[in-house]
């Protein structure tokens, strides 16, 4: 072996060494982290995650290691705290040590902590603050949101009805409602079915969400110093996000070709007031690029988690038909067959309302919830968990936590149902999170689960041809959300 060959070697030895031990000294630097599995230079804990079942991996994780315990997503330890008291202990009894966003690499490149959902300290206080108050000025909880989702819900019924009682498919019809919703807050209008431009934009959604879910996406979420180098489908996410801004950057300049800061017509406008009030601060946050970013999240946020929840729920009824009836049942005691739904009659249908709370927590859409970050160096349950560490508060183990549903993996309405039939709430129903990232349409959401699912259930029976077993109705993981298996569905006419 000549001399120039072996000094090469020699080199590529030591720099593999000082690597490796670098990214094993990193990782272990922390000692009184949770316990958990070794961690392997490069890809962490990669391989204790089995594809397709990260939920099932984690809760076998969960038997060995207790309910917080550490993996490593390449060479950074993330926490993992699962069962609803452990993750009430930290989002709400230790809310501010846990309040800052985690990383999820798959859109960070592209967010760039900017938005209301992916940013932290000032930022994240001063547009969560005015998006709260916007959508309550907007009618959150109030008549005018109501009526809003309502007339949606009657676009909706008038669309299903020109189906003729053929089987279909729900997914795209459910997400263009949902969606609806949200362009008429974000926007000021709705848009027909048939639009193509809507169309477009819902396609771009639904393939950046499948690209996210992927196993090329959660590979790109765990080990992403690897995989931001690796080519694939992961890295199309960027392109299919600067697609979306064009459209919503479209409306923006839409928005400020017609403003009137009088009467400001959607949430767009409301966000323009806002910067032209802190023109002078040199500590606004408000600016064109936290609102685009923020719009893209909301329609994130408000599309997929309210359509797919919708899914799941026609599913589960297209397998109990008798639930199906006994909703009927109610809705047409309460409510009648000649006007629409509106959200005072929940009150009175505590059946139906149990049913929509057991469709959120047995679908449980996000069963991972969005990761947490710690905000400094913190005690929690005995352990260190250095500032800046991911943190994962599993709603999965919340809302399937035994201590509080009996049975938890299978479907039933009476987690939610008293002795006397009457509504009861549970602390561990947390679908939305909790604490002070708690989602902030949940308010709206509640409403268009509601006024969806009942003004269907009033005007039509869902059956199928299918032949549907318990093991089809449980949520199938794709990435870290859960869906429903694909279906069709005909809605006949009462």
């Amino acid at each position: 072996m000549d001399l120039p060959l072996l000094a090469t070697l020699i080199l590529v030895f030591l720099i593999s060494f000082m690597f490796i031990y670098s990214t094993w000294d990193k990782m272990y630097r922390w000692r009184n982290l949770p316990p958990g599995p070794t961690p392997l230079p490069v890809i962490g804990s990669l391989l204790h995650i089995k594809h397709g079942e990260l939920v099932k991996s984690l809760n076998q994780l969960r038997e060995k290691y207790g309910s917080i315990y550490t993996l490593y997503f390449g060479s950074r330890p993330v926490v993992i705290l699962t069962g609803y008291e452990m993750v009430k202990g930290a989002l709400i009894d230790q809310g501010d040590d846990f309040v800052n966003r985690g990383r999820i690499p798959t859109v960070d490149r592209f967010f760039k902590a900017h938005g209301m959902i992916l940013s932290n300290g000032e930022r994240w206080k001063q547009l969560r603050r005015f998006t709260l108050m916007t959508l309550r000025n907007f009618g959150m909880g109030k008549r005018s949101m109501e009526e809003r989702v309502q007339e949606e819900a009657q676009f909706l019924i008038q669309e299903l009805k020109s189906y003729k009682q053929s089987a279909v498919n729900p997914t795209n019809i459910l997400v263009q409602a949902v969606s609806n919703v949200i362009c008429s807050i974000v926007f000021g209008n709705r848009f027909e079915y048939d639009n193509l431009k809507f169309l477009k934009l819902l396609n771009l959604f639904n393939e950046t969400f499948q690209l996210m879910g992927s196993t090329w996406g959660q590979m790109h979420d765990m080990i992403p110093e690897v995989m931001d180098h690796v080519p694939g489908p992961h890295q199309r996410i960027n392109k299919l996000l600067d697609e979306l801004m064009v459209f919503v950057n479209e409306r923006v300049k839409m928005n400020q070709k017609s403003f009137d800061p009088g009467t400001p017509r959607d949430f767009i406008d409301c966000f323009m007031i806002k910067m032209n009030q802190e023109k002078q601060n040199p500590n606004s946050e408000f600016n064109t690029k936290n609102l685009l970013l923020s719009v893209l999240q909301l329609f994130f946020a408000g599309t997929e988690t309210v359509s797919g929840t919708l899914r799941h729920g026609f599913l589960i009824l297209l397998r109990y038909p008798e639930i199906q009836e006994k909703l009927h049942e109610e809705i047409a005691h309460v409510i009648g067959d000649n006007r629409s739904p509106n959200i005072e009659d929940r009150s009175k249908m505590p059946y139906t309302d149990a049913v929509i709370h057991e469709i959120q927590r047995f679908s449980d859409v996000l069963p991972l919830n969005l990761p947490h970050s710690t905000v400094k160096d913190i005690t929690f349950h005995g352990y260190t968990i250095p500032k800046g560490t991911d943190v994962y508060p599993l709603l999965y183990c919340a809302l399937r936590d035994p201590n509080y549903f009996p049975n938890p993996n299978e479907f039933n309405p009476g987690h939610f149902l008293d002795k006397d039939g009457k509504f009861k709430k549970e602390d561990a129903f947390i679908p939305f999170s909790t604490g002070k990232r708690i989602c902030a349409g949940e308010g709206l959401a509640k409403m268009e689960l509601f006024l969806f699912f009942t003004t269907i259930i009033q005007n039509f029976k869902l059956a199928t041809k299918m032949h549907l077993t318990d093991a089809d109705i449980s949520p199938k993981m794709t990435g870290f959300s859960n869906v429903p298996i694909p279906y069709e569905v005909s809605f006949i006419s009462r």
